[in-house]
């Protein structure tokens, strides 16, 4: 397969095109990556975003709910939606020579939703649904309750669904104030990946969406990590157990330090956690670690399930882990995670879906694409020195703390910060 070749188009409004076209696949993917999300949010619009992306598929003025799924599958295609704290995107998934039906139907949806009223009281009972659906799954639920923990009183810090009474209020006036902030040309990207003309694309962006009126983002309240605990006892056959340190956002100098990080503490069945805690222990029957990264925070976050007659030693021994990483990070180790994190990169990229992701977020990141080389030669800068002295950083900073379950016998945040200080 020949390499990939990006393009990037930016009209006079501001509005963005990147394209990577694909040799040999049959396929594309194409979408509309709106820097908009939960953290964009006003207090009081809290879940708006998310509403606003169930409602995209509700109809335009041009077509019904009905239409719009029955063109893209009418060409065997693919459609869908997701909101996360800092975007909204809308895509599909086509043959090649459905791109300019697939650009046009995503275009006709973030342009022109209908909003009928019936429709928002059809989906306003659906989210509503979603949020009960998360109330119910402990597993999903422990990760909204510890990003509250991490930045409690913050937009970064609320939930994506937003709280129900929220959600009960909404009406077409909020969804179209929060269109109006956020849905200008410059806050939006149009990107595309797999066998796709540039060309062709750019001049159907400039009809669709070149006569936008520019105007800026609206300023969004920066994320401080404050770190605190929530504690909330159930019933349930396990403690689900989530923790998370401060870590820095995609633009610090440590991003592939922390991922690189996080990888090798949790990131696989060969990982230290897994190993100590599950192997050698069997305290749990899962555990892992993460980083994620954002523009002006990130996080290491870790998570297990465990019975309440385990939880103290499984928190008191993954605390322990945590510390020794900074005396005894091995190169193998590292050496590992490197491996780990740039093959599941590359393998992601066979992809025309997960190409036309990337090359849309990194745009939004650094308003550019870099090569993927360029991220390769970080990741494989990152040192056992740098593990180790990154480690020794990370125990000495804020730690939050989200407990569900039979939660009485976990240590508390304060014996945990204790215990990373000693």
């Amino acid at each position: 397969m020949s390499p990939a070749t990006t393009k990037l188009t930016t009209l006079p409004n501001g509005f963005r095109i990147v394209t990577e076209d694909m040799p040999g696949l049959q396929s594309a993917s194409a979408g509309i990556w709106v820097t908009a999300g939960g953290r964009h949010e006003r207090a009081e619009q809290n879940g708006i975003a998310h509403f606003l992306e169930h409602m995209a598929f509700k109809g335009t003025a041009r077509r019904t709910s009905l239409q719009i799924a029955e063109e893209i599958e009418d060409v065997g295609g693919y459609i869908n939606a997701y909101t996360s704290r800092e975007m909204t995107a809308y895509y599909a998934r086509v043959l090649k020579g459905d791109v300019a039906l697939a650009v046009d139907v995503i275009g006709d949806i973030v342009l022109n939703p209908a909003f009928h009223e019936a429709d928002i009281e059809t989906e306003r009972h659906v989210i509503l649904q979603e949020i009960g659906q998360a109330l119910d799954t402990p597993d999903d639920i422990i990760f909204d309750w510890l990003q509250e923990a991490s930045y409690p009183g913050q937009s970064f810090g609320r939930t994506i669904l937003g709280p129900a009474e929220r959600v009960q209020a909404f009406g077409r006036a909020d969804l179209q104030g929060f269109v109006g902030e956020h849905y200008g040309p410059g806050q939006m990207i149009l990107a595309a990946a797999g066998r796709v003309d540039h060309d062709a694309i750019v001049a159907q962006a400039q009809a669709l969406f070149g006569h936008l009126a520019a105007h800026p983002q609206r300023a969004f309240q920066e994320a401080s990590f404050a770190g605190s605990e929530r504690r909330e006892v159930k019933e349930l056959e396990q403690v689900h157990f989530a923790m998370a340190f401060d870590a820095p956002g995609y633009r610090h100098p440590d991003v592939f330090t922390a991922q690189v990080y996080a990888t090798a503490m949790g990131g696989g069945m060969s990982s230290r956690l897994f190993q100590k805690i599950r192997e050698e222990r069997g305290l749990c029957y899962s555990i892992f670690a993460q980083s994620g990264a954002y523009e002006d925070a990130g996080q290491i976050t870790l998570y297990a399930g465990t019975s309440a007659e385990e939880i103290a030693d499984l928190t008191l021994l993954t605390v322990d882990e945590l510390k020794r990483a900074a005396d005894d990070m091995t190169e193998a180790e590292v050496n590992r995670a490197r491996a780990q994190i740039k093959a599941g990169m590359l393998m992601g990229l066979e992809s025309p879906s997960a190409r036309a992701e990337r090359i849309a977020r990194l745009l939004a990141i650094h308003g550019r694409v870099p090569p993927v080389e360029e991220s390769v030669a970080r990741i494989d800068a990152v040192t056992v020195a740098g593990i180790r002295r990154y480690a020794g950083e990370l125990t000495g900073k804020g730690a939050a703390l989200a407990l569900y379950g039979p939660v009485e016998a976990a240590p508390t945040l304060e014996a945990i910060r204790e215990r990373l200080a000693a």
